[in-house]
């Protein structure tokens, strides 16, 4: 039984998890650092502990003093949200040392599926579809050998990576060398580690994504699909559930691969099969991220499914509280909203002066910020997230947009006129649309051929 969680995170995702943990009659522990004194996980959680000045690798990355802030409140467990440590084995096996529970899946199934290319291989044991690719390139020549084999376009990734960093897209061989070297020198800055390898480039992708889920007991599920092909530079920025892409035969196969991916590798808690669909309705298996997601909140509006107390309760040892699939129930989308330029998109920290917040039936708020509250300059971006519910994705539309039209942010810029440039565009109405539309749209943009915006 868990008495008294610590939270290693910051911003909505705390204060998330301190609901959850106060719903269910646990204590909660936030951690701070001196930039994050006044935000809301602080004010809400039973306790708070500042562990350290603003920059991350002094505070929310600084293992010693998280464990420290749990031995000192008696926290007997950690839940690490999402970024920061939420996908460190290293972190993991430390909490479980210092007989904290952890609330996430097992070390090795965390350190598997983090290295993409043991990952391939896992998923390939499995029997769940992958792009052709390769192993770790070393040399020159395997680069050349494998591109030839493989057949342009390729795109080299991170062996240890994600989020679109040191990835390179190649269309001319010419490019091949340069770019594997490239891509080797921000994959070892961002991940230490500047293991490249190489797949067959899926052009105009659609990106879903299944929430699976597992207990102690051998019991695998899943939750449905989630797309998330509206993208920019590999950054999701809405999300919706289901997907409008999917016919009925080939979301069976997706689920059946998640649920079988899985249980091959022993997972338990929850976690997130990522996936790209091509053109002629091919799936291929692209990474899982070992933890929760930022977007879970639509799977949870259309399931009904509460995943962070599905979290904690399996951490206890507890049974799934479901087993059966779960059929969906209307359709949600998730707005991300940013603090930053909405032109060029770079990040813009300050003091909220006015704060309206849309509300109404069928309207969810993950957000961390209040009147008055000042963003520092030293984290993510995301400051909010807006999802939305209805019977329909057309009725879901016209409420996200209702939505956009009553947020009121003032003192700061953020994304908020992008967010409606993406919905008002007739690709997306219309559910048209692949990881390249945002791109596309902004080229639209630059030429002077958007579709108008209203208001």
């Amino acid at each position: 039984m868990i008495k008294k969680v610590l939270v290693a995170n910051r911003g909505e995702i705390a204060l998330r998890v301190i609901r959850a943990c106060r719903e269910m009659g646990i204590k909660s522990v936030a951690v701070y650092s001196t930039a994050d004194a006044d935000a809301l996980h602080v004010k809400f959680a039973d306790q708070a502990v500042c562990i350290g000045p603003p920059p991350g690798r002094q505070s929310y990355l600084n293992i010693p003093s998280i464990i420290s802030a749990a031995e000192v409140t008696g926290a007997d467990a950690v839940h690490p949200g999402y970024g920061f440590l939420a996908e460190d084995a290293e972190f993991a096996e430390v909490c479980l040392k210092c007989h904290l529970t952890w609330i996430g899946p097992p070390p090795e199934a965390m350190r598997l599926m983090g290295d993409k290319i043991r990952a391939r291989a896992a998923m390939t044991a499995a029997g769940v579809p992958i792009l052709p690719g390769t192993g770790t390139i070393t040399t020159e020549d395997e680069l050349e050998t494998h591109a030839e084999r493989i057949g342009l376009p390729v795109i080299l990734k991170a062996a240890a990576g994600g989020g679109g960093r040191g990835m390179k897209i190649i269309f001319d061989r010419k490019r091949l060398v340069n770019d594997w070297k490239t891509g080797s020198s921000e994959a070892l800055a961002a991940f230490g580690n500047p293991d490249m390898y190489m797949e067959r480039y899926c052009e105009r992708p659609r990106h879903i994504e299944i929430q699976v889920a597992a207990d102690k007991h051998g019991n695998y599920a899943h939750l449905g699909e989630r797309e998330c092909s509206i993208q920019r530079r590999h950054q999701k920025v809405i999300e919706e559930a289901p997907s409008v892409a999917l016919p009925e035969a080939t979301r069976a196969e997706l689920f059946k691969a998640a649920v079988a991916a899985i249980s091959a590798i022993g997972y338990h808690n929850v976690g997130t099969l990522e996936f790209l669909l091509d053109q002629h309705g091919r799936f291929y298996f692209m990474e899982m991220n070992t933890r929760l997601q930022v977007e879970h909140p639509v799977t949870e509006l259309v399931t009904g499914v509460d995943i962070v107390r599905e979290q904690l309760r399996i951490a206890m040892g507890e049974q799934l509280s479901f087993t059966a699939p779960i059929k969906p129930r209307g359709h949600a989308i998730e707005m991300r909203i940013n603090a930053e330029d909405p032109e060029s998109f770079a990040p813009w920290p300050g003091k909220i002066t006015a704060l309206h917040l849309p509300g109404g039936f069928g309207v969810r708020l993950d957000t961390h910020i209040y009147e008055g509250y000042r963003i520092p300059p030293n984290y993510d971006s995301l400051i909010a997230k807006i999802i939305v519910h209805d019977d329909t994705r057309e009725r879901a539309l016209a409420r996200a947009q209702r939505c956009l039209d009553e947020l009121v942010i003032e003192g700061i810029r953020t994304n908020i006129p992008f967010l409606r440039r993406i919905l008002a565009h007739p690709e997306f109405s219309a559910g048209d649309f692949d990881t390249g539309f945002v791109a596309r749209m902004l080229a639209e943009r630059a030429a002077g051929a958007a579709p108008a915006t209203p208001g």
